[in-house]
């Protein structure tokens, strides 16, 4: 059987059961799961309007962050994801990546199909996830930023909400032995040149997480 490209999902694929099946699964196992593992704690939400969809964009330190990322704004987000992840060894990872409604990027040569499911995704109700360091970063440094983040949510005239990912230092095996704070910070808005985009993502990420900031813009 020829695999499923994950580059390329459909509208109805956002659909109703898949909504609920996101909601349930982020009240009864994300929420719980975060909270008794890691103690998260949640700021700035405040900041996101409850009627406007967002690109919300974290700095990527773990595998972990995309329900990091849920718990912290409570909406359903599509997550784009690197496509190496939709054939990963580890079957956990490789069917909540796919059911939780994961779409895959070819980081080397992006695929048409990729940037269809990002406009397909813009008729439904679900916001879009990004990671534009593109890969996760153990040293709390932001050396490369992709610019794509941009482009889409220019094309989907989307706000982008950067979200730090604070305090992460390794997985946890059991109970109350993380700290962690996720912060979501001040939208920056779609109309903004793209190097004042990257500049203010950056910013507002190295502010919330205490990371250094060594783009060369």
């Amino acid at each position: 059987m020829e695999e499923r490209n994950y580059n390329r999902r459909y509208p109805k694929e956002y659909g109703f059961w898949q909504s609920l099946y996101y909601v349930l699964f982020l009240y009864l196992v994300v929420i719980p799961v975060g909270k008794l593992l890691y103690k998260v704690k949640v700021e700035g939400r405040e900041n996101i309007d409850k009627n406007k969809k967002y690109l919300f964009a974290g700095n990527h330190v773990s595998y972990l962050d995309p329900p990091f990322i849920s718990i912290a704004v409570m909406r359903r987000i599509a997550y784009m994801a690197k496509q190496e992840l939709f054939t990963d060894k580890n079957w956990l990872l490789r069917f909540l990546v796919i059911s939780l409604g994961g779409f895959a990027v070819n980081r080397e040569t992006p695929e048409i199909a990729t940037f269809k499911t990002v406009f397909d995704l813009l008729k439904t109700d679900w916001s879009l996830g990004i990671f534009p360091q593109g890969k996760i970063s153990k040293d709390n440094t932001i050396t490369t930023v992709h610019k794509g983040f941009v482009t889409i949510a220019k094309k989907a005239k989307f706000d982008i909400v950067p979200i730090g990912i604070c305090g992460f230092s390794g997985y946890a095996k059991k109970p109350f032995e993380k700290d962690m704070t996720i912060k979501v910070g001040n939208p920056i808005s779609y109309e903004l040149d793209e190097a004042e985009i990257i500049k203010q993502w950056a910013t507002q990420i190295c502010d919330m997480t205490g990371a250094k900031n060594e783009l060369e813009m």
